[in-house]
């Protein structure tokens, strides 16, 4: 199956979600829809629902992605942060999300939710140009993945008009991570300071893009 069929596997078990929820019932729905074999529809998603959330998730990345590298947001770097996370919520679907989230939060799918949020924070400090490469590249994507995971969980259960609670709330939670990183900047010009870090984190790298055997993109 080539990755377009693979993507109108998504679309059509998208369709089902709102009825049976983001899991098999929907993905083999969605294939007998198109035709597809069960077999051939569960060896795209091997993870089910789970990886029907993950598909729709990083596809909402992907478009994340391209809008950074074409029309990138300007102003202070706390503006830029916000209107990021606020343009990925643009590329959802609070309901598709909502079920997503139901199926995200079971216990055997807790490391592939919380990898999902780090990547989403990664491309959005990737695309505003952050260069770091020691642990501020860990911490600044930590910070970052809060503020994701929070902005959403109220985002969802916001009824205001245009979500303007929302936007109000993402902005209190940015302006927090801006303090943090303004505090850790005063305390690296303390004397010491970078003596002390690089003793204690000086092995902290950021992850080096790098080719590995069977490394996929699912």
């Amino acid at each position: 199956m080539s990755k377009n069929q693979r993507e109108n596997l998504l679309e059509a078990a998208l369709i089902h979600v709102p009825f049976d929820g983001m899991n098999d019932r929907a993905l083999l729905a969605g294939a007998r829809d198109l035709g597809i074999p069960e077999a051939m529809a569960r060896v795209q998603f091997p993870q089910g629902g789970a990886g029907l959330a993950a598909a729709y998730h990083r596809r909402a990345d992907a478009q994340l992605r391209d809008w950074l590298r074409a029309a990138p947001p300007e102003g202070r770097f706390r503006d830029r942060v916000a209107a990021a996370v606020w343009h990925r919520l643009s590329l959802v679907e609070p309901e598709l999300v909502r079920a997503g989230a139901a199926t995200l939060a079971l216990p055997q799918n807790a490391g592939l939710a919380a990898r999902l949020v780090w990547e989403t924070a990664d491309i959005i400090w990737t695309g505003l140009g952050d260069r770091s490469e020691d642990a501020n590249w860990y911490s600044k994507r930590a910070t970052l993945s809060a503020v994701i995971g929070a902005t959403v969980l109220f985002w969802l259960g916001d009824d205001s008009e245009g979500r303007a609670e929302s936007r109000a709330f993402l902005d209190r939670r940015i302006d927090g991570v801006m303090r943090f990183e303004g505090v850790k900047a005063r305390l690296n010009k303390l004397p010491g300071a970078g003596l002390l870090g690089r003793a204690a984190f000086g092995w902290v790298r950021a992850p080096q893009a790098r080719d590995l055997p069977g490394k996929t993109t699912t």
